[in-house]
């Protein structure tokens, strides 16, 4: 006997009992009422509705209806899907074909859907998990209408588990376990359903959140270490820190760690941040990132990450400054115009006669000869003019970076006082 999981047996049977997408309703009822399908991709997390929308999408057009999974589809599998939308010539009938985690399918399969596309023979709808911006061909996605499916509120996933109640018996459990199985589920009603599903299996009498704790499985965390959870998380880690919040960038270092992420690749994240974001603001900042990165090297987790929050922290509190940042972005762009400019000849070495009867280091003052120690010469190509790239802010160690080049703007505009005298 087969047991139907409890899923399944709540699937909502109309769009109206479709809870969390209502603002995706309008634009699904018109479409439905027009007669005229379009094919569709369904992207949104897990357990928020996808596999249930295109089933009452596909079923409103009484058309031939084919669902497939790119987890089990082989190349084999797919073409003799497609191939059935062309067995009838003489009256022409569109099929819809439903595939499931469409973003699994490579480059070359995703183009097998191309032709049918084309000639209308076949309505595609997929549901992916992925931003199909970085997962799918952008032909496939151009012939597609994407439509976002939303993670599912807390007010949503108390509408589902009323609707087991009403349809089954209420839960056995008082109002801190009903909360908490609530927070369990993260957004996903399908959890939901299987975490309600356990709870009925332990065919509790009662239960406060304790006991409930013990027959319930915690969600895994919604990350993808290689796909957009990465780097909308690491973009949301190094953002917090420039902002200066040790609370939300701590945060989101541990979701990156719960989530599975490679804390190396954290540790040289936070290297970057000390090089773009804080620079000579305040120098120390790269040298306890790097201390961090070998620190967690040398302990590995669990130990090893508390270095790594030491470092967010810091991080976060230090005082900021992209100055290093922008002065290399523009040194970098002049010297991509000018790379066949010479370096001016007295700064040349000259280690042989005719470099020396070339003018090679004629004219060159060597600094440490000077009073102060500094020679105000042109080290700037000849042909250029001499650029200002780097400018410290008022802020932290740079002030002491910005007295410095002011003492040495002020010396070698004296100097070149001098030399038009």
């Amino acid at each position: 006997m087969i047991t139907v999981p409890l899923a399944e047996k709540l699937r909502p049977k109309n769009l109206s009992e479709l809870v969390g997408q209502e603002h995706l309703l309008d634009y699904l009822n018109q479409t439905i009422k027009s007669g005229t399908p379009h094919s569709l991709l369904l992207f949104g997390p897990p357990g928020c509705g996808k596999t249930t929308l295109a089933r009452l999408y596909a079923n409103s057009f009484r058309l031939p209806f084919i669902t497939a999974s790119a987890v089990f589809q082989s190349v084999a599998d797919l073409k003799k899907h497609l191939m059935q939308t062309q067995d009838t010539p003489l009256l022409f009938r569109q099929t819809i074909l439903f595939i499931d985690e469409i973003h699994r399918f490579n480059r070359a399969q995703q183009d097998l859907f191309l032709p049918f596309l084309e000639n209308g023979s076949l309505i595609l709808i997929g549901a992916t998990t992925e931003n199909p911006s970085f997962t799918l061909n952008n032909a496939l996605l151009s012939r597609l209408r994407v439509l976002t499916l939303k993670q599912l509120s807390t007010s949503d996933l108390k509408k589902i588990l009323n609707r087991y109640e009403e349809s089954s018996q209420p839960l056995k459990i008082d109002q801190n376990a009903r909360e908490m199985v609530l927070n369990l589920a993260q957004g996903d009603g399908r959890h939901l359903l299987n975490l309600i599903e356990n709870l009925e299996n332990a065919n509790l009498e009662s239960g406060d959140a304790a006991t409930v704790a013990k027959y319930l499985q915690k969600r895994p965390a919604l990350y993808d270490r290689h796909q957009e959870g990465h780097y909308n998380l690491i973009s949301a880690l190094h953002k917090s820190v420039r902002g200066s919040d040790p609370d939300a960038a701590l945060y989101w270092l541990c979701r990156m760690l719960e989530g599975g992420e490679d804390p190396l690749f954290i540790a040289r994240r936070m290297i970057r941040m000390a090089t773009e974001d804080i620079g000579l603001a305040d120098p120390q900042a790269l040298t306890i990132a790097l201390a961090g990165r070998q620190t967690y090297e040398t302990l590995g987790s669990p130990e090893g990450e508390l270095a790594l929050a030491e470092v967010v922290i810091y991080l976060a509190l230090a005082p900021k400054s992209n100055s290093i940042y922008t002065a290399f972005g523009e040194a970098k762009s002049l010297a991509s115009q000018t790379g066949h400019l010479d370096p001016p000849p007295w700064i040349l070495n000259a280690p042989t006669q005719l470099m020396k009867d070339q003018g090679y280091g004629k004219d060159y003052i060597y600094d440490h000869d000077t009073t102060r120690g500094f020679s105000g010469q042109n080290y700037f190509p000849q042909n250029i003019p001499r650029s200002s790239f780097y400018h410290p802010l008022e802020r932290g160690f740079e002030r002491e970076m910005k007295k410095r080049m002011d003492y040495f703007e002020k010396l070698r505009n004296r100097s070149d006082a001098q030399t038009s005298n």
